[in-house]
Parts: C-alpha cells; sequence; structure tokens
C-alpha cells in the first residue's frame, strides 16, 4: 500500500512538471484520469481482497481423493478425526480438536494504553494470542477414502475458522468471571480496568472441514501436506480483483459446525 502511494504521488509530481514545462492542464488532467481509476482498484481490492480469496477458495472444486496424484494440489472436504495428539480449546477446555485459536482483545480510547506496538487509538488490539493446529485424518466425502493431514509440527497452516466471543468486557458490565479471572491469572495477564473481548474458535473432532493442499503418496499411506509455494487466485475480472496469495495448508470450516458435528 505504501509503495503504491509513493507510486501515485510520484504520477502528480510528474503530472505538476509537465503542466508547468508545457503550460497546458490537459496534461494533469490526463494523468488524473489514469490514476484515478488505478487508485480506485486498489481500494477496492482493499476493501473486498480478503471476500474475494474466501469466495475462490470455496469456489474451488472438490476432488477425489482416489484419483490423485502424488504431487496434486487437491481441496478436500470431509468429517475429520483426531491424530496421536489431540487439542483442547484454552478458555472453555472443549477436548478433542484439531484446531484451536484464542485471542484477547482490548479496545484503545482517547487515553487507554495500547495492547501491542501497532494499537491504534479508537480500535480493538490484540493482547493475547494462541493458535495450535495438530495432526488429524479426514475421510473424504467423494470417495470415502480417509488421509493423514500434516498440519501440526510448525507446518504453515492459513485456518478460515470464524470465531465466536466468549467473553465481553464493556463498560456497563466491568465484572469478571472467576473462570476469566484465573484464565487471566494463568497467563499473568493483568485484569486492569479496561474494555476487553476474548475470542475462542476451534474445530472439533466430528466437524465438516474442507482442506486444501498436495497430496503425498508413500508406503501406502496417503496424506495431504503444505504446498511449497504460495497459491496464487489469479486475476477475478468479474469481481475486479487483483491476484491474492494464500500459503500453507488451507483450513475451512462452516461458522455453525462447532455446535453440529457428526459422532465418531
Amino acid at each position: 500500500m505504501w509503495v503504491f502511494l509513493v507510486v501515485v504521488a510520484m504520477g502528480l509530481l510528474v503530472g505538476a512538471f509537465l503542466m508547468v514545462a508545457v503550460k497546458k492542464a490537459v496534461i494533469l488532467v490526463a494523468v488524473a484520469g489514469i490514476l484515478v481509476p488505478v487508485i480506485m482498484l486498489v481500494l477496492w481490492n482493499y476493501a473486498w481482497g480478503k471476500r474475494g480469496l474466501l469466495g475462490f477458495l470455496k469456489r474451488y472444486p472438490d476432488a477425489e481423493l482416489r484419483g490423485a496424484i502424488d504431487g496434486q494440489y487437491v481441496k478436500v472436504t470431509g468429517v475429520v478425526t483426531c491424530g496421536s495428539i489431540p487439542l483442547e480449546s484454552s478458555y472453555q477446555r472443549i477436548p478433542r480438536c484439531v484446531y484451536m485459536s484464542t485471542e484477547l482483545y482490548e479496545y484503545r480510547g482517547w487515553c487507554g494504553k495500547s495492547a501491542n506496538p501497532k494499537h491504534r487509538f479508537f480500535s480493538w488490539g490484540s493482547r493475547h494470542s494462541e493458535k495450535h493446529v495438530a495432526d488429524f485424518y479426514i475421510s473424504d466425502f467423494q470417495s470415502g477414502l480417509r488421509a493423514m493431514v500434516k498440519a501440526g509440527y510448525g507446518a504453515k497452516v492459513a485456518a478460515f475458522v470464524k470465531p465466536a466471543t466468549v467473553v465481553n468486557v464493556t463498560k456497563e458490565k466491568r465484572e469478571l468471571s472467576p473462570s476469566f479471572l484465573r484464565w487471566l491469572a494463568d497467563r499473568n495477564l493483568s485484569s486492569d480496568d479496561c474494555i476487553m473481548r476474548l475470542k475462542e474458535g476451534y474445530i472439533k473432532e466430528g466437524s465438516t472441514v474442507s482442506v486444501m493442499g498436495v497430496v503425498r503418496r508413500h508406503d501406502n499411506v496417503l496424506m495431504i501436506i503444505p504446498p511449497a509455494e504460495p497459491v496464487s487466485t489469479g486475476c477475478q475480472w468479474a469481481r475486479c480483483l487483483l491476484p491474492s496469495y494464500v500459503e500453507g495448508l488451507v483450513l475451512m470450516c462452516d461458522d455453525n459446525q462447532n455446535a453440529d458435528v457428526v459422532p465418531v
């Protein structure tokens, strides 16, 4: 974004210089006519880029694992089961999860302290974050095959799981529950008189999940691993969206999956 602003400023300076040198306002009008659509395109992508990426991932066709070859990039949708190391959500203590995320946000007003170095005034800032993902299995809906998803042990994972607000401390409701105070104390976080919001998301065993990664077959073991290079969405001309990139394994779970799971 900063590079783009520098280019725009240089374009305006060049246009102003040419207008002074040639003494024709049409030069500046021509430069503005070129820059304005470019500015609109960049602003549009800044506002809708993430939604466009999610739309691309959801529209990506599911592959059948039975016919997938080694090294093929695929999207697989099915029910997940835990591997050898199941996870537990940090605050709600939901057992047997394959992915969990817990984030504490603080609101900074005019005189409030910042939750992190990049925290701006009159905005929410992340004060504490916990994200974990483990290896798990997915049973493909189309072929019925079961594959191991290598998402743990430091693998790059892009998880698109909408978290839910589990604690909301407002100006009108500042009384903290014992469980929240205990959670803060366990992490050496102070319970100052400030506006806070705790969000937690997870994928538990039995949820329906879409996984995007590379097929790897080794000694009759079918695995899905992170791709070596970021995956591009390409230009989405119909939506006026420039290419965006996603790195690592992609995990997608519907918003209501945490409440509606398949017994396994």
